[in-house]
């Protein structure tokens, strides 16, 4: 930390000097809020897995492709969930509720391979319709995908990307007509620093000004 060539009120962190620990706390804390997927995935004996990721967003429409950030456990060996797509190649990306808030907190805990994570969380797991790995039928969307492909960053983490193939609304989630997504129905939750989360009820229109509009 450094801030002598600053304002006094100013704060600065050298990267290159931080420990991993320390630019994870400053990251999950700052880049907020971070939409939650619950991945489900199933390993090539057909057993179902689900965990949560924050590190998770949309980065293309055409293609369609969604983007987890997936670490390794701390003596390197693969999470369930980055080994079962490596291995089928596919996966399905859930958006919890707030609904399921606490069914996608169960999916978190340590498990064994042969745990049923949606059994425990009292979830329901509906089959896929274009690839192995099942959707949840309580998340209000689900986008089947498959993996596009994987960046390996250092040893720790994958940056897996995968593109859409399938996806599933909750009839009152979205207008088929317009494609218009109700906010409100969809009730996504997001996560901030530590084991806070936020919900997105408090929202507020701010439409991109024209070149006209400007002057």
């Amino acid at each position: 930390m450094d801030g002598s060539a600053h304002d006094p009120g100013d704060v600065t962190f050298d990267f290159r000097e931080l420990s991993a620990r320390d630019k994870y706390k400053l990251l999950i804390g700052t880049v907020v809020p971070r939409p939650i997927a619950l991945v489900t995935t199933v390993d090539p004996e057909g057993r179902i897995n689900a965990a949560p990721f924050s590190f998770f967003n949309c980065l293309s429409a055409d293609p369609p492709i969604l983007a987890l950030g997936v670490e390794n456990h701390p003596d390197m060996r693969f999470k369930d969930t980055g080994l079962n797509i490596r291995l089928t190649e596919v996966f399905t990306v859930n958006i919890v509720s707030h609904a399921i808030a606490e069914a996608m907190h169960v999916c978190a805990v340590p498990f064994s391979p042969e745990h049923d994570e949606l059994k425990a969380a009292g979830l329901t797991a509906m089959p896929g319709k274009t690839v192995a790995s099942p959707w949840i039928k309580e998340a209000p969307a689900a986008f089947e995908c498959r993996r596009h492909i994987t960046l390996e960053l250092g040893k720790s983490r994958q940056i897996i990307m995968g593109e859409i193939l399938f996806a599933h609304y909750h009839a009152d989630v979205v207008d088929a007509e317009r494609l218009h997504i109700d906010p409100a129905r969809l009730d996504a939750i997001a996560r901030l620093g530590g084991s806070t989360c936020s919900t997105i009820r408090d929202r507020f229109d701010m439409s991109t000004p024209t070149l006209d509009d400007w002057r």
